[in-house]
């Protein structure tokens, strides 16, 4: 165990706290810290400080700290102005880590953050770490205790478990806490980190990892201060068998706008933050309560060793409405092997579906047996991943309910018991509670369990990519070296992508007219001609590609046009010449490229191409470097895959090709580093199967070369 997180342990596993601004008033802040630390029953010292009061609670209290008496771990709920010298007393008393619950820092602006650095100099003056600013503390329910000031605490008992959870927010850390106590989960560890000015999200994160009472890690984010440390935690995470579930704030731009002014995060773009969770087995979830039942129900059963799902219910219509929201969610129907089919059609009438699977209306002699034999068929079928039963009402509900927990927990199959009758199930809620086993009330609270389990054991079972040799790399990054910083030209691009393996068409820059007519017919009729402008971007959009062209006139005809073109959209602009290239037809074209995130590194992009990629928006992307295996997962996930795979009689097209393409722009985008602001080839031409992709046009920008 690293020092930073022994020292984490000793601050979030003390044995002594202090409360500074304690009061007996339950009305402050101060006051709610000590009726949760005495109500709870924290068996550890405590020591109230108050200016002037002998006791708080019948606890004997001090006006400050005094050097040579230190507790573990401090709470300071006092003004701002008063902070930074209480901060010094704790310090000076030998404090290992402070809690700080007042607000009015860095999240309100430039002269807030001063403020807050100056904090965070006191603490580390004293070798002492900071949680918060602007934060509600922490729980450790093991310990029996509350450093908190949420009234959340207010309800007995403290949800015990093995989640851990670290939150940006108080209020929602508090909200997660009475769903946990609602559903009979629980916590080994909830913790806010507010504005993370010095404890931040990964340094818990890495804590749980190391934790024995935590078993799955709950994470709400509002920005990341380290994202390469979170997808290396995340690694460590899955390797350690403790699945992290997060929901991350900030995905439209109104969000982005209130974690900025909310604990002054800069949230990074979503679609990659999607990519990073995902390659990294980080189930990703759009609401916080489900973070809790996620956990949950991993810690239960584990992850689903196949990606298939079986649904059953005792009612005909509300197991057809699940397989169908089942398949809507993205989730794939389990087709059971043929011998689960013989025994399942014994016990039912003729004519019923196996998956879904309605086990209503059996004879009451045998309803209750047969309900429970048709579950755990299913549940020894290799083929299925896990099982949804949607409970609806049924005579022996609460019976039939139990007996399904009690064979769930028995066994080696993920569940998802839906609770779907309101009120008429609580004695089947109670009776779950009673064993321990999780279920949900609403069906998108179930799809959300089931679409983050399912991720999760796919992300156990797909590997990382082998590295790359050092010599491919070392030569990409001469290459690179060698090349202006920038906007790159086609021709300056399409020698990078030739540099990693990709084949490009073999373009010639003609400085005049008279020389593009000459490389074109050395290349023959019909070619392409394009304008090259180190300045333009998007060259359809100033007309400077032209395609088709039939002959010398028609050239001479499109030189023209493409420098009008550039002059009137870009007023000022040299035209450096054109490019002349062989008119290539057939194939299907997708753009692949790959950027530079400030948060995760390099970025590999792939999708439907041509000049409506932006409207059509039919993306995949995934941190890079990527595997082959892993670019043909993104290609299938694309909703032109079917046209890739051969709909409607079209030949299949090259997708071991592409895969490959993808695998080697994310192998240089990596090497590259931030060097590589972006590139794009836009259009890949992805030929036949067997005939290969080839490069129709690409752009790039390199960062300037660091020395």
């Amino acid at each position: 165990m690293n020092s930073a997180v022994s020292t984490l342990r000793a601050i979030l596993n003390p044995r002594s706290v202090a409360v500074i601004g304690a009061s007996g008033d339950p009305a402050k802040f101060g006051g709610r810290v000590m009726h949760f630390l005495v109500k709870h029953g924290y068996r550890g010292r405590i020591v109230p400080v108050h200016p002037t009061a002998a006791e708080v609670l019948s606890i004997p209290a001090i006006p400050k700290l005094a050097t040579g008496d230190p507790v573990d771990v401090c709470i300071l709920a006092l003004p701002a102005a008063l902070l930074p010298a209480a901060l010094e007393d704790c310090g000076r008393a030998g404090a290992r880590g402070a809690v700080v619950i007042t607000a009015d820092f860095a999240e309100t602006g430039a002269a807030g953050a001063a403020r807050q650095d100056a904090l965070v100099q006191i603490a580390r003056s004293h070798d002492m770490r900071l949680i918060g600013p602007n934060c509600l503390g922490y729980i450790n329910p093991h310990l029996q205790l509350a450093l908190t000031s949420s009234v959340a605490l207010a309800v007995e008992p403290m949800p015990r478990g093995a989640i851990g959870l670290a939150s940006q927010s108080g209020s929602l850390m508090a909200s997660l806490i009475s769903h946990a106590q609602d559903l009979g989960a629980g916590f080994s560890v909830a913790a806010t980190v507010g504005n993370q000015a010095d404890v931040e999200l990964c340094d818990l994160v890495e804590y749980f990892i190391e934790d024995d009472n935590t078993r799955a890690i709950c994470l709400y984010i509002e920005g990341l201060n380290d994202g390469a440390r979170f997808l290396a935690l995340a690694q460590r995470a899955r390797a350690a068998g403790k699945p992290i579930l997060a929901v991350k704030a900030g995905r439209s731009a109104a969000g982005q706008q209130v974690t900025q002014s909310h604990t002054a995060s800069l949230a990074g773009s979503y679609a990659v933050w999607e990519a990073a969770c995902r390659d990294h087995g980080v189930c990703l979830l759009d609401d916080p309560e489900a973070l809790i039942y996620c956990a949950d129900f991993l810690i239960r059963f584990g992850a689903p060793t196949a990606s298939s799902v079986a649904v059953m219910s005792p009612s005909g219509g509300t197991v057809a409405v699940t397989g169908d929201r089942v398949v809507a969610a993205g989730l794939t129907l389990a087709e059971p092997g043929a011998a689960t089919v013989a025994e399942l059609r014994k016990l039912l009438p003729p004519g019923r579906t196996i998956n879904p699977l309605d086990v209503g209306g059996l004879p009451r002699t045998s309803g209750l047996d047969s309900a429970l034999t048709a579950y755990e068929l299913l549940a020894k079928d290799p083929a299925v991943g896990a099982i949804l039963i949607a409970v609806a009402t049924t005579p022996q509900l609460e019976d039939k309910v139990r007996q399904w927990g009690s064979a769930a927990l028995a066994g080696s199959k993920p569940t998802a018991l839906l609770l779907t009758p309101g009120t008429l199930v609580d004695g089947a809620r109670n009776a779950l509670k009673k064993i321990a086993c999780p279920y949900t009330n609403r069906l998108d609270d179930t799809l959300r369990v089931l679409r983050a389990a399912v991720e999760y054991g796919e992300a156990l079972r797909n590997p990382p990519p082998p590295a790359s040799p050092s010599s491919f790399i070392a030569a990409l990054c001469a290459h690179a070296a060698a090349l202006p910083d920038g906007r790159l030209t086609e021709p300056e691009t399409k020698t990078l992508l030739r540099t990693c393996g990709i084949h490009t068409t073999d373009d010639v820059l003609a400085a005049t007219p008279d020389a593009a007519i000459e490389q074109a017919q050395r290349i023959g009729y019909p070619v392409v001609l394009k304008g090259v402008c180190r300045d333009l971007v998007h060259k359809s959009d100033a007309g400077a590609v032209k395609l088709n062209i039939a002959d010398a006139s028609a050239l001479q005809i499109a030189w023209q046009d493409i420098a009008r073109g550039l002059s009137a959209h870009l007023p000022g602009a040299t035209l450096a010449g054109c490019v002349v290239q062989p008119m290539i037809r057939g194939g299907t074209e997708l753009i692949v490229g790959c950027r530079w995130d400030p948060q995760f590194g390099a970025v590999v992009i792939m999708g439907c191409g041509g000049v409506l990629v932006e409207i059509l928006n039919d993306v995949q992307m995934a941190i890079a470097p990527i595997s082959a295996a892993h670019a043909k997962r993104l290609i299938e996930r694309l909703r032109i895959a079917p046209v890739l795979a051969g709909a409607r009689g079209r030949p299949p097209a090259d997708i071991n090709a592409l895969a490959d393409a993808i695998s080697k722009l994310s192998t240089m985008a990596a090497a590259l580093g931030p060097r590589l602001t972006e590139l794009d080839i836009n259009p890949l031409l992805v030929h036949e199967s067997g005939n290969g992709v080839i490069a129709l046009d690409a752009r790039a920008t390199l960062a300037a070369s660091t020395p």
